[in-house]
Parts: structure tokens; C-alpha cells; sequence
């Protein structure tokens, strides 16, 4: 039944949102599932679908989520192949967790834990020690990694274990600070062509009776911001790394196991009002907030003290037909961040919370230039964000 014109909106319910299979199907429950099969003590298999292999290589293509897979079978032939063959042969795909943004999936990957615990929220997220906005991606302004993420990576631990542990990468990213607290632990090799990549990683594989191996390509994530997912750079980008898949699972060594996934997927934005609202122009969102985190389609909004109430209320007007908004604890108690928050985690969450329901996201043109002009976006919790492959090849 229509509603009547002269009713209000009505927000949507928290409760239809989508909420990540953290403990069955989630990106953090893939390490420990692999690891688990490998004897490593510690961990049990988290999703059950998968069958224990002596040697794991876990290819991570940023950006390139399940249903932009099932949109271009003609650019990505072979990966459109193996989608029968994902999550343990069910066809299914994994959820990334929330928000579906690089810095948190890769943490997610890398610890084998939920962003609740790991503690990194988010692209933007408030460092309640200091108060200032902590861009998790890039680590600015500077922060000690160690206190950021105290936990060990499930590579440290399976190095410990006396599994053959690398990851192999760009150089570029050896040392960076998000490798170090999510992605460290046996040996990196880094390697600027993404050929040689997989023929080291691949190399790798081979070089213990049992080995954990992870590989990763960025620009298929870069051309669908810079260009859109419905471009022709973007389409390239699938249809060469859709070639480096392929190369790697030829080269597979015995007792192998391939899985191919990704830490988010992408949805193109219209350049339109209506589309791309603009924080920094619209004073009733402005109104009582100190600091905006997140990203354009999973936002941390920062109340100033005393203020978190009427900013919860105005948001919802505002925004409640077209984002889940709720505060801190409701985002907390609907499950979006895992099962439990630590402690030190709980300041790093916005006062309220706004995830992107609709083709829609909050820009922040004076504050966030770079990221307010990006075509394709992520971050939600929405199937074309949500949802990653885990691609499987054996030998």
C-alpha cells in the first residue's frame, strides 16, 4: 500500500540490513579454514565447505567482486568459469564484512578476525587517544602500528607452525604499515609485473610440503574509481587479470589448492545531486558533527560531545530512506563489526553509522577532493559491495 503523502518517511529498519556471514562465510574466516587443514594448532575450519590441502595460494584481485563477475563472462572467461566452484564447489560467494573497503578486508584476511576486533573500522576512522581522523589505508597522520592492531597475522602463525609462508606483492607495499599489522609473517617477495607474480607465487607454492601463500593485484580497484565499472579501462584491467589467474592456475604444483577472491566489489555513482550529497554544503548534516569518517558509502560520523543524539535524529530524517542509519551500539548489536568489539576498537566507530542502501553516496567535496570525484565506490553493505568470490582450482 502506498504511503499517504502527509505520513513522514520511514527510516529503514537496521534490521533489513545485510549482515556479513562473520564465523561461516566472511573474508576473515578464510585464513583460519586454511590454515586449520594444514594442522596449524589454534585454528579450527571456520567454513565448512572447504576441503583441506597441503599447499593454499589465496589470489586477491582488490575490487572485483562477485557480480561484476557474473556481469562479464565475455572479459573474464576463465574466473566466470570457475564460479561453480566457489565456496567448496556450492556456487556460492563470501561476504567481505563492513565496511566492504580495502584497508578493513585486507586486516580481515590477513588476522582472521572480524574489524570489531582488529580494530580497523573503516577507510577514515577517529583515533579516540588523540582524537583526530586515522586513514587506515595510507596510516596518516602516523600511528604505532603495534597498538593499531596488537594481534598476529594467521601468516605469523603458520610460519611459527612450520608452514612455508610468503606473500608476494608490489614492492611498494613490503613496508607499509597495513602489510606489517595484516598481511606480515614468512617471507615477501615483491614483484612489479603481475606475471611475475604468479610465477613466483606459483614457485612458492612449491617450495614446502606445506605452504600458505598470498598474492594480490590493485588495478582493477584503481581504473573502476578512477574510470567506472562500466568503462573500457576497467573492462582491461578484468580481462588482463582474468589472464593472470589462468597463468597461475597452470602452473599449480601437486596437492595444490587455488582460491581467488577479493576484498569488495563496485557500484558506479551517477555525478548528480541527488546521487552524491555533499556534506560540506549541507549544514543540517554539518550541524553538531566534529569529524566525518568512513568513505561516501559506509560514513563514521563523529558527534560533538552532547550532540550524539540530535545528530543521530537528524541523519535518520535526512538520509533514513536511503542509508541504514543507526548509532554506535545498534550498528554494534545488529552485528555489522562481528560478534564482539573490543575495547579499544569501540571509540574508533562513529557515534552513528550511515550505510548506503540506495545508489547514493555523502561526499565531502572540500574535505575529501580526491575520493568525492571517484566513479566507482564501495563500502556498503549491498550485494554489489558485499560480496566476493572464492574461486577454487585444485591439482
Amino acid at each position: 500500500m502506498a504511503q499517504p503523502a502527509w505520513q513522514d518517511p520511514v527510516p529503514l529498519s537496521l534490521d533489513t540490513a545485510p549482515v556479513p556471514e562473520y564465523g561461516s562465510g566472511s573474508l576473515a574466516d578464510l585464513l583460519p579454514t586454511l590454515v586449520a587443514g594444514q594442522e596449524v594448532p589454534g585454528f579450527t575450519a571456520a567454513i565448512p565447505e572447504l576441503t583441506p590441502a597441503d599447499r593454499n595460494c589465496v589470489f586477491l584481485i582488490d575490487g572485483l567482486g562477485w557480480e561484476q563477475i557474473i556481469a562479464h563472462p565475455d572479459e573474464a572467461p576463465f574466473l566466470h568459469s570457475l564460479l561453480p566452484t566457489s565456496r567448496g564447489g556450492t556456487g556460492r560467494p563470501l561476504t567481505a564484512g563492513f565496511p566492504s573497503t580495502t584497508a578493513t578486508s585486507l586486516a580481515s584476511v590477513g588476522t582472521g578476525l572480524p574489524p570489531g576486533e582488529h580494530g580497523l573500522p573503516g577507510y577514515t576512522a577517529r583515533n579516540p587517544e588523540t582524537g583526530e581522523l586515522m586513514n587506515q589505508l595510507r596510516w596518516r597522520p602516523w600511528t604505532a602500528p603495534k597498538v593499531w592492531q596488537p594481534y598476529p597475522t594467521v601468516f605469523q602463525l603458520a610460519d611459527a607452525a612450520g608452514v612455508h609462508t610468503a606473500q608476494v606483492s608490489a614492492p611498494t607495499f613490503e613496508q607499509t604499515p597495513l602489510t606489517k599489522v595484516a598481511l606480515s609473517g614468512g617471507s615477501f617477495l615483491g614483484r612489479l609485473s603481475g606475471e611475475d607474480r604468479m610465477d613466483v607465487a606459483a614457485q612458492r607454492l612449491a617450495a614446502g610440503d606445506r605452504s600458505l601463500v598470498y598474492t594480490y593485484y590493485s588495478e582493477v580497484d584503481g581504473k573502476g574509481h578512477r574510470f567506472g565499472t562500466d568503462s573500457d579501462a576497467w573492462r582491461g584491467q578484468l580481462m588482463y587479470v582474468d589472464g593472470l589467474a589462468r597463468r597461475l592456475a597452470e602452473q599449480l604444483p601437486p596437492r595444490s589448492a587455488l582460491y581467488i577472491t577479493a576484498d569488495h566489489g563496485m557500484i558506479d555513482i551517477p555525478f548528480d545531486e541527488q546521487s552524491r550529497i555533499d556534506f560540506d554544503e549541507d549544514w543540517e548534516l554539518r550541524a553538531g558533527v566534529a569529524l566525518l569518517g568512513g568513505e561516501g558509502r559506509a560514513r563514521h560520523v563523529y558527534a560533538v560531545p552532547g550532540a550524539q543524539a540530535d545528530v543521530l535524529t537528524v541523519w535518520r530524517e535526512v538520509l533514513g530512506e536511503q542509508f541504514w542509519v543507526g548509532s554506535r551500539d545498534e550498528a554494534i548489536a545488529a552485528g555489522w563489526f562481528g560478534p564482539t568489539i573490543d575495547e579499544r576498537v569501540y571509540g574508533r566507530i562513529g557515534d552513528v553509522v550511515a550505510a548506503a542502501h540506495d545508489d547514493v553516496i555523502i561526499t565531502a567535496s572540500v574535505n575529501e577532493p580526491h575520493e568525492s570525484a571517484m566513479v566507482g565506490v564501495h563500502g556498503s553493505l549491498t550485494p554489489v559491495e558485499q560480496l566476493v568470490p572464492l574461486l577454487e582450482v585444485r591439482s
